[in-house]
């Protein structure tokens, strides 16, 4: 299936990527331990750890953990910023740490997200809540 769907990716690339971020700064389902930016395929699947299926539950995308799949098909990195423009939407006060690491930190595989700064045409859409930790950051240098 991953073969199958790197294929489509690649007869008909994707204009717009829409998507968030993970309270790991995880994009799609690369967690910091899998997340490779040169990672040289366009869809993989991954084994899901206790945290990211924790936060599906979370997330409300699943009543329980035990209703959480242990794997996920994902878009890698490479395939998510192939994408000539990315929106990315990150409410809420959970995710505000998340976006205090992908603003403020170094851009590394260990917060996936600080990618988008790579971009030339990502947009971040954050909200008070998860904006918090990255204005008190601001406000104190």
């Amino acid at each position: 299936e991953c073969q199958r769907y790197s294929a489509l990716l690649t007869q008909y690339p994707t204009d717009i990527v829409c998507m968030g971020i993970g309270e790991n700064c995880h994009i799609a389902f690369n967690d910091p331990h899998i997340a490779f930016f040169n990672d040289p395929v366009l869809v993989k699947r991954v084994d899901l750890d206790l945290t990211s299926r924790q936060q599906q539950v979370n997330d409300g995308c699943f009543a329980s953990l035990e209703l959480v799949p242990e794997y996920a098909l994902t878009l890698t990195i490479p395939a998510l910023v192939k994408a000539p423009t990315v929106f990315c939407m990150v409410p809420a006060a959970h995710k505000a740490e998340a976006i205090y690491h992908t603003l403020l930190d170094d851009i590394s595989e260990v917060y996936p997200s600080t990618i988008l700064r790579t971009h030339s045409d990502a947009t971040l859409f954050i909200d008070p809540n998860s904006a918090q930790q990255w204005l008190e950051a601001r406000e104190t240098k």
